[in-house]
This record gives C-alpha cells, structure tokens and sequence, in this order.
C-alpha cells in the first residue's frame, strides 16, 4: 500500500483490512503520531533516568512536586459512564474471533479486549482483532467452526461492556509508518478503535472505554489525556466520552495513583491492580539493588505479603477517595475438563482471593474464564446486593507509607529447585506460543500472558546476578540455568509428542536464554520478540 497522508503499510493488506485501514482512521493515526510521538519517546527517557537513580540507591517516594494534589480533598474524578458502573466481575481476553463471541457472552459486566499483554502483535492479530470488535458491535460476528460448533451473540443486553487495552507506551508498530517512522502501537490500537467504534458503542447507549497499561508516571497518563481531547475534537464527539482504567502494574505508579487519576479525572474510570506485572516491575527496577530486593519464587508470593497488601490498601482507599472504580487483580486458574480434585481445590482459592477483594472494598475483579464468571460473581454479590460497586466506602483508616510499598524483604518464601525449574518451563511454553502467534496461554491449567515470561525471566536474572542459592539445592549460576532449560525443553517435548513445534521452541529457547541470561538486563522481552515476527 502506497504512502497515504504521509502514512505507509508495509504489512500485507488480508481479507477486509482496507475497512480498517481507511484513509481517513490513517489521518486520524497520523495526527496523533504527529503531534505526541516526540513526547513519548521524551517520557520513555525520563523512565530511563529514573530507573537509574533507583540503580545508584535512591529510593522510590510520593513526589514532593504534586503533594498539593494529593492533599486537596475537593477534586473528584468523572461520575462512572454509561456500561462501566457496575464492574462487579470482568473477563479479560485477546480480540480473537471466537473469543471475542465467548467473552462478550460470558456473563461478566466488562470484557478487557486486549490487545496487549494476552495478545502477541502479528500484524494479522492487529488487524483482525479490530474487525473482530467492529463486527461484534454490528452483530455480524457469528460463525461456525470447522467442527461445526456455532457461535452467536446474545441479546445486546446481555452482553459484557468492551473496554480495550491498547499496547504500552513502549511498544511499536513497525506496519504502520508516519513519515518515515514507527508509530506508537498504543496510539495505532486506540485510534483504529476510537475512529472504528466510538460512534457504535454511543450508539448502543455505553462509549468508547479503554484499559491504559505499564504507565510508570502521571505525567505518562497526561500524555493519553491530551490524546484523548484531540482525537474527541477530530470526531466530533463531546469532550469527556472517552473513559480510562489505567493499571497500577508498575512499581513507579504505585508512588503516583492520586496524580494518575487527577491528570485523567474528566476521563478517568477507576485504577486496577496488575498484579502479575506489578512484582515484574519491582524486580526490574530494583534488580541492582542486592538481596533487599529479591522476591521469592513467584509461587510462593502472595496478595497477603505486607507489600501486595499496602499495594492494594492504597489503591482502594485512593480510588473511593476521588470517587473512582478499584478493579482487583486476575483469577487465572482454567478449569480441568478431567479433574475434579483439582477444580475443587482452584474453586476454593478463587473464591478465597474474590473475598478478601471484595472485604477490602474492590468494586469488581478479573477473570481468565468464563467458568469462573458465576463464582466471581457471587461472592462480589454477597457484598453488593443491588448496588453497582462501593465507592462509597471510604477507608480512612488505611495508611501506607513508602517504605510499606517498598517492604520486598518482608516478602515470605523461598528460592527452591522446583520454583525455578517452574519459572524456565511455563516461560519455555508461553514464549513458543507467543511466537506461534497466541498471547494467552492455558499452560498447567492456568491462564499465563506476558507478565508470567517476565517474571520467569527476571527472577532468574536476579538470582543470578545476586549469588541465590536455593533451599534445596546448589547456587544459582549460568551454567545451571542453560542445564534446566535443555532438561525443561526435553521434557516438553515428550510431553507433547506430534504437536511439539522444533522451530518455535527453538526460536523460544534462545530469546528466554538472551533475556535470562544477559549481563545487561532488557526492559522488555517483548522487544526483542517482536524484531524476530514478520
């Protein structure tokens, strides 16, 4: 495809594209890319600079610089929109055609297409999961599968509310080019939609919602509010119709949830606790900081650890203080069509991690399954009954300082042979399948994404470079790492026989040992994945 107000596609043009890839959504891309690119590339930097400050010993804190924000108690966020106030239980997912059907069907309040962390960013995926969302808004979605199943939407009423999940600041479109450079792939999967969508979803009495990830300050989340204003100016659609859920999933945001929701207030909808990427981050930004800040396997770290829990106190306490939604973190577990044992065991923890959100004044969470919509469910409505969510409960009580956030050593849990054997195996399996071109993985009946390779990967750096011995075995070293991972592969491979694939578990061999192994350590290994795609 030729260049198009100076916009070039260098992926291919499939079946349908050209209704995504209209002249006039290019424009709208490339006025963003043009009038932002330079200060997102700026507040890349600046992470950078902050991440080496931390590196030479200083410690995170709350800004001094926006104290007055956080202390004025008069500023509310936007009243909850249309679709979004009542999130009791949402289902996450990709844009893949027939989950898009499942999701929407599932019984949840909110589905979080998502086009980043669930989802691997092949050009086809992009694309196609855009159509995926326009068709489910036109009902022109249904199909039947090879095996002759049918799939078809309920009633409009019936279904989940679409809330998308562009890509992190720190991610490209390499498709897609605006004078010559990449385009930001947040900004590629928001504009698509907005342009596509926004219109549709007005039309059906909800809006045009979205779910901000891997934020790491406000003045990042300033950079999608102006976003947001322009792109509502250039459709004509009133200012403060788009609404936002940004993730706490950085440890750095975490020093700045009141000042996220305050430079988003007119379009804000609440925070979410991403747990998963949450101990990612920590790690990342503190793994040159020694023992201090060395995590358990992450098996063993709970959302009871006095770190997670101020972590979610504050978000909570923070988010019904500014009269905000709190969304709680991911039920993974995939239910077993064969065990019973194990489902009952799974059942019980889902239920048990729902409660303590819910106690703690969540206003809804996050499945991986539609099986676990109806438990989910009713625990949140034991709590509820009619009302749509408790942001009316305040919690004054709740006090969390600096160094509560920054408690990793109080983390319980050890580094033990089978943590870290179970860190190279689901690793090994999602990264093939990532570069397969699937991004949620059902791996060891639990629901993994990219948050579960870079957590896999970056306690192994870290114990690496940190001299970890574990409990019932030798040092972490190089050499015993490269050992597990051959051991690991192996045992995959008898395991899944004919459907074992030599080249993409090649390919995820050597990207895992690259991000694992490495002197210096990569921010993403989606970085690097993504220069190996087409």
């Amino acid at each position: 495809m030729g260049a198009t107000h100076g916009v070039e596609i260098t992926g291919p043009l499939n079946d349908r594209f050209d209704e995504i890839l209209t002249d006039e959504a290019l424009a709208l891309v490339a006025e963003l890319h043009r009038a932002f690119e330079e200060r997102r590339q700026e507040l890349l930097a600046a992470r950078r600079v902050r991440e080496e400050q931390v590196a030479s010993g200083t410690d995170l804190d709350f800004l001094p610089e926006t104290k007055h924000i956080r202390e004025d108690d008069s500023w509310r966020v936007a009243p909850p929109a249309p679709g979004i106030t009542d999130r009791r239980v949402e289902i996450t997912g990709p844009t893949e055609r027939k989950m898009t059907i499942n999701a929407l069907n599932s019984g949840a309040k909110v589905w979080l297409a998502d086009f980043e962390d669930a989802n691997t960013p092949l050009w086809e995926n992009m694309i196609q999961g855009q159509l995926n969302l326009r068709d489910a808004l036109d009902r022109t979605i249904d199909f039947t599968s090879p095996q002759g199943k049918t799939y078809a939407l309920k009633d409009d009423g019936e279904l989940a509310t679409i809330v998308v999940r562009p890509r992190g600041w720190h991610l490209d479109e390499k498709h897609i080019l605006v004078d010559g450079q990449r385009t930001s792939g947040g900004i590629v999967d928001f504009a698509l939609y907005f342009f596509h969508c926004a219109q549709r979803q007005l039309d059906k009495g909800k809006g045009p919602y979205f779910y901000l990830p891997k934020m790491q300050s406000h003045l990042e989340a300033r950079l999608w509010n102006d976003i947001f204003v322009l792109a509502q100016e250039r459709l004509g659609i009133p200012r403060g119709t788009i609404r936002a859920t940004c993730l706490i999933e950085t440890i750095p945001a975490a020093f700045e949830m009141e000042e996220i929701l305050y430079e988003l207030r007119e379009h804000s909808a609440g925070l979410n606790a991403g747990r998963w990427d949450y101990l990612f981050s920590i790690i990342k930004t503190h793994r040159t900081r020694g023992r201090a800040f060395v995590l358990p396997e992450r098996n063993a770290v709970t959302m009871t650890a006095p770190m997670m829990r101020a972590y979610t106190e504050l978000l909570v306490k923070t988010c019904h203080k500014r009269g905000a939604h709190a969304i709680g973190g991911m039920a993974a577990f995939i239910p077993s069509r064969r065990d019973e044992e194990v489902n009952k065991v799974a059942f019980a923890k889902v239920r048990d991690d729902k409660s303590r959100e819910s106690g703690d004044g969540f206003d809804g969470s996050w499945v991986a399954h539609p099986d676990l919509v109806p438990i989910a469910m009713e625990v949140f409505d034991g709590v509820l009954g009619e009302k749509p969510n408790q942001i009316d409960r305040q919690r004054p009580e709740v006090e969390v300082t600096a160094a509560d956030l920054l408690a990793v050593d109080r983390t319980p849990g050890g580094v033990t042979q089978a943590g870290l054997r179970g860190n190279i195996n689901v690793a090994l399996q999602y990264l093939a399948a990532w570069m397969g071109g699937n991004g949620a993985v059902a791996i060891h009946n639990l629901m993994e994404d990219a948050a579960t390779a870079e957590i896999s990967r970056s306690q192994i750096w870290q114990w690496l470079h940190n001299g970890i011995t574990l409990d019932d075995g030798p040092e972490v070293t190089a050499e015993l790492v490269t050992r597990i991972i051959d051991e690991e592969l192996a045992a995959i491979r008898e395991s899944q026989g004919a459907a074992f694939d030599e080249g993409l578990y090649k390919q995820a061999k050597e990207l895992f040992s690259e991000v694992a192994l490495a002197d210096e350590y990569i921010d993403f290994l989606t970085l690097p994945a993504y220069e190996r795609m087409p």
